[in-house]
């Protein structure tokens, strides 16, 4: 999937396994595979931030536009990348609009505000599981339907250098038309009422009044429908194209995800780790990604055995009500049975063969016993306390890496801000310093870049460290420690490994025997555990029908 890791990481549009409980109103098909979550950035053209949209415009579509608003050509040269650039208009706006120098420059002459916000930016990837012949009529079917139909102008253009990271720019349009094309106000002044409906008069002698937005574009809500729209989008051409992956543009707070993000690198850094040059904020990285996958496996492994100890319950009780007055087999009996069926599905093979596969269950039955033996697990209820207690030691070890993982990134987002404060605290200097407006206005407009960082970095100072004076020193010895403490964390979580394997062995030894094994009596007659076995096997077939009528009940709606 294209675009995927860059900005995941730290935005709410990064990926995980699914499961069962977080596909709810998902209509997923049974043995879909899930993908990393693919790129999906709304962001806004600001012109406080020196954007432009006319600029915008040109990076996207690689044409040469002339800019009206400060007088300069902008061009980009995207001709190797661009696959199509095409303008989208509702019925009711000009024709003329189509020309993309004449549509941003309209945009930006109406928006005469210095700090104006005059257009949506929304960049978005396409699957590569997906043919690229499909790649047009999905983005202009999600546009279509989420921005063109409700009045907005889409401006897209596809990008594909071939390096496997195709993707969509598209400019969106902020303001509303009137259905003869002129551009309507953002906001119209609404007066306050009284109980009596008359409007309210202030002590100044005006009438109270506030600001209504004449449309809802701009509502958060929005930016969940659309990446849910084009998360349907792609699964229903994934499903096109027979292919099983699947993709959840929700974040992983709402996913219900426990993983530590990785930091954002920079240009800098991520030059130069593509040159093979380790850095600090790479290393960093490593150690995150290595946490992540240990925790996600254990958590996965738990989770397993727990719905395993559920069903195996399920099958207890299954078992009680058939034979009421029967004892309930131990582990270690189970265990032996195990051993005797994989005899049994052996009397057919070369005495060589059922020699060396029988040593072998011998020594895995063996090495089953003795763990259950060691912890003193007998039952069911003891083997379920037993993994009740592996969660509980893991969960709090798995809360304080996450917690040493996230003040580390904190502090290394300190260093570096505090380097950019320091390098460029003199041009601030000089700007502050400046007494006559003018001229003021001039250096802040020759140095905004400079200026606009260094602020950037005092608020990220004042965030993180409440000052922009750094004890390196301290956060050097704060890391320190917190890099030995992650440590020790993991060290600690790999030593519930064994533990973790030797309980997956025991499940799949039980699972074999209460699911596969045939027993017979002398004349023809089942015995009690066969016909427990056979009701068993029933109650879970006619389980799995009723989910898959549900399943296809699901689907026809």
């Amino acid at each position: 999937m294209a675009l995927r890791s860059k900005a995941a990481s730290k935005t709410e549009y990064n990926s995980r396994p699914f499961t069962k409980s977080n596909l709810a109103g998902r209509s997923f098909c049974l043995g879909v595979m899930p993908i990393p979550c693919p790129h999906f950035k709304i962001t806004i053209v600001k012109r406080s931030q020196g954007q432009s949209a006319v600029a915008g415009a040109a990076y996207q579509s690689g044409e040469r536009l002339f800019s009206e608003y400060d007088q300069k050509t902008k061009f980009y040269n995207k001709k190797k990348e661009l696959v199509h650039a095409e303008i989208m208009l509702p019925s009711h706006a000009p024709p003329g609009y189509a020309d993309r120098a004449t549509l941003w420059n309209a945009v930006e002459a109406i928006e005469n505000q210095w700090n104006s916000q005059l257009a949506r930016r929304i960049v978005l990837a396409f699957p590569v599981e997906v043919p690229k012949e499909q790649y047009l009529s999905m983005i202009k079917e999600f546009c279509q339907e989420q921005f063109v139909s409700k009045g907005m102008i889409a401006d897209f253009a596809i990008h594909d250098k071939g390096d496997g990271n195709p993707h969509a720019h598209i400019l969106l349009t902020l303001r509303a038309m009137d259905e003869h094309g002129r551009w309507l106000p953002k906001a119209r002044k609404v007066y306050d009422l009284d109980e009596n409906g008359e409007r309210i008069q202030l002590p100044s002698g005006n009438w109270k009044c506030h600001k209504e937005n004449t449309v809802d574009w701009n509502d958060q809500k929005y930016a969940k429908v659309w990446r849910h729209s084009w998360e349907t989008i792609t699964n229903r051409y994934l499903e096109a194209a027979g292919r099983p992956e699947r993709v959840d543009l929700r974040s992983f707070e709402r996913q219900g995800i426990q993983q530590i993000p990785t930091v954002h690198l920079g240009p800098a850094a991520h030059q130069m780790e593509k040159r093979g040059v380790e850095t600090f904020l790479g290393n960093l990285n490593r150690d995150i990604r290595a946490a992540n996958s240990l925790m996600q496996s254990i958590r996965s492994t738990i989770r397993g055995l727990q719905r395993w100890i559920a069903d195996l319950n399920e099958k207890k009780q299954l078992l009680l009500g058939a034979l009421e007055k029967a004892k309930e087999p131990t582990l270690s009996d189970l265990l032996v049975d195990y051993f005797n069926l994989r005899n049994e599905q052996r009397s057919d093979w070369s005495g060589r063969a059922k020699l060396k596969c029988t040593v072998r269950d011998f020594e895995e039955v063996k090495q089953a016993v003795d763990y259950l033996k060691a912890h003193s697990l007998n039952t069911v209820e003891d083997l379920n306390q037993a993994i009740d207690s592996l969660t509980q030691t893991a969960a709090p070890l798995r809360r304080q890496l996450k917690q040493n993982e996230k003040r580390m990134r904190a502090i290394a987002q300190i260093k570096d801000a505090a380097a950019v404060h320091a390098k460029l605290k003199p041009i601030h200097d000089a700007f502050m310093k400046k007494n006559f407006k003018l001229t003021k206005d001039a250096y802040a407009a020759q140095h905004k870049e400079e200026l606009d960082t260094f602020n950037k970095a005092v608020r990220t100072l004042m965030k993180l460290n409440g000052s922009t004076a750094v004890d390196f020193s301290a956060l050097d010895a704060e890391f320190s420690a917190l890099q030995s403490g992650s440590a020790e964390l993991r060290t600690q979580l790999e030593t519930l490994q064994p533990d973790i394997s030797a309980l997956k062995n025991i499940r799949k030894y039980i699972d074999m025997v209460l699911n596969k094994q045939q027993l017979s009596v002398p004349g023809g007659k089942t015995s009690e555990k066969e016909s427990v076995l056979k009701k068993l096997e029933e109650a879970k077939a006619a389980q799995s029908t009723k989910k898959t009528e549900a399943k296809n009940h699901t689907q026809e709606l």
